[in-house]
């Protein structure tokens, strides 16, 4: 069927070309050859007009004509064996093979090939190998998928950002495996104007290739790179064969001999220990660490365990070193990394959330200003970002380090906000002791379950500290901030305010960090001068009708945080000590002089 198929197609192109003919002759040229741009004009007319009926074969999904599967990423694409084994003289022997084995691999009628078995030494992937086929079926090259050639980073160029780059590398991979050297000499050139574009770390991948591949032109231009740089030998031993890293260090050592450089001399039984402590890691025996760092003077930080660990130990191995509490979580490596930079390159939830959790700083910038998330975004794809995650799946972790570590920006950030206004506000303390209380009372109205639990984690549920709007409007009263107990003296009741503001800002960090929905929806009401309920019935009808109405519109967003933060609550476990006391029938509306809580 495949057969008549293309015999068809051949018969419309020979009609085609006839029709051309014709017309030629019918001109009053039958007695002159043929010029050469008119043989030149046919000739791609033909290649055009087969071009397109092979492109119709392989995309026709009614008329399913295909005889084998290629499984690339969990994914059955369907090809045409005649058409691969006539391109690449790797399909040809690969599938001859079969034929000899009466096909073994038959499943479902047709046989069925890995693609990680066919391209042993890297990772092609789904939209990567689709596009090599449709260079097999039609000639052409499809222009790159943006969704796995482009990063989630805005400011990005995407002219060298690892997304880009992988791609490319796939692409060589397939190219390289199926030997087809006008695309592998395509795709060396791309990647060659990356080599100088790219961070050095992300050349390393592209020099890997080189070497599976056997490019010496681009593996030549990669090592000369990565020579210049200042990769430590950890990094070259770790992530390059031995072959190549082996090559780096003899011409680091040959270009410093030339320049005679002033290199500070390294002590060998330093570096000794150092190697040490870097083999317990990888042995995960924490013992052993701990019995070497007992016996030598080499500290955690000395041999830069942590940043060690982060890119190539098991979280679990990682959280245990992270507990003896020896090393400095922000601490710089020779390259300007903290640890968290180290861990946003690997992408590993477990070890972001760890550091987090132990206090490292989120908004830490390497030596070229890039903060772990931004590092993060660079490195993903905009396929897994934008990815749907479907009830019961796991979530990409490219996308869950992003949120993890933008969600700790945003708490440094109202951190940050808070203690900017406090520096504003320094002559009048009490100013900033209104703005949280009044955000704290606020919260306890809008989400009360919410506030109940951010007030428990902040230890500070069994204060009398959060009477905010309540306290402040009540009969006889002026309010807590302005009360004096006149057995109080200065000291005891700076202190106590002291105090005060603490409870109320670790609230607030807390409801921010845990429940975030919920925070966003209480900041629009704050950056709508609501800090204070009875504004609701200050100004004229028409002003009270607007901010009525304004309210109002705000139900939904307050209605979707609520089921929002309580979905995450209950994967986090903190549902617990909240869920009994919501409900799924609860709203806001105004009554009164305060804004309450319905059920």
């Amino acid at each position: 069927m495949v057969l008549d198929s293309i015999m068809e197609n051949a018969n419309e192109m020979s009609s085609s070309l006839s029709f051309a003919s014709s017309s030629y002759l019918s001109n009053g040229s039958t007695n002159h050859p043929a010029s050469p741009e008119l043989c030149s004009s046919l000739d791609n007319l033909s290649l055009s007009k087969l071009s397109s009926n092979l492109e119709k074969l392989l995309l026709d999904a009614e008329h399913d004509y295909t005889d084998a599967d290629i499984v690339v990423e969990g994914k059955s694409v369907a090809v045409h064996r005649c058409i691969l084994s006539a391109r690449s003289q790797f399909f040809h022997e690969l599938f001859k093979k079969g034929n000899d084995n009466d096909g073994s691999a038959v499943s479902e009628g047709k046989p069925k090939y890995l693609m990680t078995e066919l391209v042993p030494y890297g990772k092609v992937g789904y939209e990567a190998f689709n596009v090599i086929l449709y260079y097999f079926y039609t000639g052409k090259l499809k222009p790159s998928p943006s969704e796995v050639s482009t990063c989630v980073d805005d400011a990005c160029a995407h002219d060298a950002c690892p997304p880009a780059i992988n791609y490319a590398i796939e692409l060589m991979y397939a190219s390289a495996a199926f030997q087809m050297k006008e695309l592998v000499l395509l795709f060396q050139r791309r990647l060659l104007n990356f080599v100088e574009k790219a961070l050095v770390e992300d050349v390393i991948p592209i020099l890997v290739a080189a070497f599976h591949c056997q490019l010496n032109q681009l593996r030549s231009h990669c090592v000369q790179r990565v020579v210049r740089s200042n990769l430590d030998d950890v990094c070259l031993e770790k992530e390059l064969p031995d072959e190549v890293s082996g090559e780096i260090k003899s011409l680091r050592v040959k270009s410093d001999e030339e320049c005679e450089a002033n290199i500070a001399e390294v002590d060998p039984m330093h570096a000794k220990r150092v190697r040490r402590i870097h083999k317990a890691l990888d042995s995960d025996d924490v013992e052993l660490l701990k019995l070497l760092l007992d016996e030598s003077n080499v500290t955690l930080d000395d041999a830069y365990a942590l940043h060690y660990a982060a890119a190539y130990c098991n979280p679990k191995v990682f959280k245990e070193v992270l507990n003896m509490g020896l090393a400095d979580l922000n601490l710089k490596n020779a390259r300007g990394h903290t640890v968290l930079h180290v861990a946003a390159r690997r992408k590993e939830p477990a070890v972001l959330v760890t550091l987090l959790s132990k206090g490292a700083c989120a908004s830490e910038t390497t030596s070229d200003g890039q903060t772990a998330v931004a590092i993060c975004r660079r490195m993903t794809r905009r396929k897994d970002y934008i990815e749907a995650t479907k009830q019961g799946q796991e979530t990409n972790k490219d996308r869950l380090c992003i949120d993890v570590l933008e969600r700790e920006m945003r708490r440094n950030s109202m951190s940050g906000n808070l203690a900017l206004s406090s520096e504003v506000m320094a002559d009048d303390f009490q100013m900033k002791l209104n703005y949280l209380e009044n955000r704290v009372a606020f919260a306890r109205l809008l989400f009360p379950s919410e506030a109940r639990v951010a007030m428990h984690i902040a230890d500070a549920d069994a204060t009398n500290f959060y009477t905010g709007l309540s306290a402040s409007k009540s009969k006889g009263s002026s309010g807590n901030l302005k009360e004096v107990d006149l057995n109080e003296t200065p000291s005891m009741q700076a202190k106590r305010l002291q105090l005060r503001l603490q409870a109320l800002l670790k609230t607030v960090e807390t409801g921010r960090r845990y429940f975030p929905h919920c925070s966003d929806v209480v900041d629009k009401f704050l950056d709508c001068d609501w800090s204070d309920a009875s504004l609701l019935e200050n100004g004229t009808p028409e002003e009270q009708r607007l901010k009525r109405a304004r309210f109002m519109e705000l139900k939904e967003d307050v209605q979707k945080a609520f089921y929002k933060d309580m979905a995450e609550k209950n994967r986090s476990g903190l549902s617990s000590s909240s869920s009994s006391s919501s409900s799924p029938k609860e709203g806001v509306k105004c009554k009164g002089r305060k804004s309450v809580m319905i059920r």
